[in-house]
């Protein structure tokens, strides 16, 4: 079964092609700038010895020309991984936002595109784009299957009490204001791939597992399901990030406005793009450059650094106590799973549980792996994730033999 899995961003579109019965990538690749000057196709064929990335620099005006070009690419003669569209079983997308109308991924249909439009306001950049995908696919594919895979499903699992915020009801129930939660593909691939992993019932199971990139969000699962994650009604809570200033005192949204002339809307355009790592570095988000600064002594990178980490392990303690106990905790996405240093300083906080790091299998992390020493009272692990994957397989799940 092939599994064609799409992301539309703004002004970009990824794609991976997947057989499903070997859980094997085909091809994959990446439309940018769309709708800009400069916008070009680079696809990659997987598994195909001595096939070369193909690049072409062509007009997207909108998503429609983009899809067209990856279908085109898909079946071409030369390089392309099937010979035609009727190959492909079907579309996995990934949907940024559907608020509490879907606990899990969904075939759509007019009822999914409806929800996907009420929920524009809630993700006014994503889930335009995504909606778009959708569309493009559904005429250009017409009979193929399409899944939405929504970001904020897996955290539908959330009791009231941790999704709720202290305003008043109606901000709730008239507004639907409340924490949502993001990276939900992840958090259910690894709280699904760490049981695997260590030989456990996943129904018997407390995870907390740290999606560490430049967006970064923690997430406590309790027999499977999310019990509480750190993003909120959007993904500028939580954590600081790479450019997002993560929680922070909400009057300093007016504060911080008057100080520098902004409005409300320009200032959290501030606290999402110029704020977090490259604001307290002044110009990186880049955790090579933070590391690198830190140990040249750089006290802006010092600060960023210590305050990322300090973050990350206070989560963790919060998520202990929610859990009411910890089995494992998994560091996952591009700063959890490439950066040995980042590990060992949220690690450093956690003597408390009992945790006790493998300073050397920390540093050799690769794929899955124990980075704690057999006595730890707490399991630590990098797994990378593969958020692609779990959108095919849920895809796959809701569509085979349709």
């Amino acid at each position: 079964m092939n599994v064609l899995v799409i992301n539309c961003g703004s002004s970009s579109l990824k794609f991976q092609l997947m057989d499903m019965n070997t859980e094997t990538i085909s091809a994959k690749g990446l439309c940018e700038r769309i709708g800009d000057k400069g916008s070009r196709l680079v696809y990659k064929p997987v598994g195909r010895p001595g096939a070369e990335e193909v690049v072409k620099e062509t007009p997207m005006p909108t998503h429609k020309e983009a899809v067209q070009l990856v279908l085109d690419s898909l079946t071409n003669p030369e390089y392309g991984a099937v010979k035609s569209l009727d190959e492909i079983d079907a579309v996995g997308h990934r949907v940024l936002h559907a608020a509490e109308k879907y606990v899990d991924s969904v075939v759509v249909d007019d009822d999914v595109i409806k929800a996907i439009e009420d929920c524009i306001k809630f993700g006014p950049l994503h889930n335009p784009a995504n909606l778009t995908g959708i569309n493009v696919c559904r005429e250009l594919m017409p009979g193929v299957p399409q899944v939405a895979v929504f970001d904020t499903a897996f955290h539908q699992t959330m009791p009231k009490k941790a999704f709720l915020y202290g305003l008043p009801k109606k901000a709730y129930t008239e507004y639907g204001i409340r924490r949502y939660g993001f990276h939900g593909t992840s958090h259910k691939f690894i709280s699904r791939e760490v049981a695997k992993f260590l030989g456990r019932d996943i129904n018997n199971l407390k995870t907390i597992v740290c999606h560490l990139g430049n967006g970064a969000s923690i997430c406590a699962v309790e027999n499977g399901k999310s019990i509480d994650t750190s993003m909120g009604l959007t993904p500028l809570a939580g954590l600081v990030m790479g450019t997002r200033s993560g929680d922070i005192d909400p009057a300093i949204v007016e504060y911080y406005g008057k100080e520098e002339g902004l409005t409300v809307s320009e200032t959290i355009t501030a606290l999402n793009k110029q704020s977090g790592i490259y604001g307290l570095t002044g110009g990186t988000s880049d955790f090579r450059d933070l590391e690198e600064g830190y140990m040249e002594g750089k006290q802006d990178f010092i600060d960023a650094m210590e305050l990322f980490c300090y973050d990350v392990a206070k989560y963790i303690g919060a998520y202990t106590a929610a859990l009411n106990g910890v089995d494992d905790i998994v560091f996952t996405a591009g700063i959890g799973e490439h950066s040995p240093f980042v590990r060992e300083k949220v690690c450093s906080y956690l003597g408390y549980l009992g945790v006790s790091l493998d300073k050397e299998a920390n540093e050799n992390a690769k794929d899955n792996t124990i980075i704690s020493t057999p006595d730890s009272k707490v399991t630590i692990c990098v797994i990378p994730t593969n958020e692609e994957l779990m959108i095919a397989r849920d895809t796959k799940e809701l569509t085979e033999g349709r």
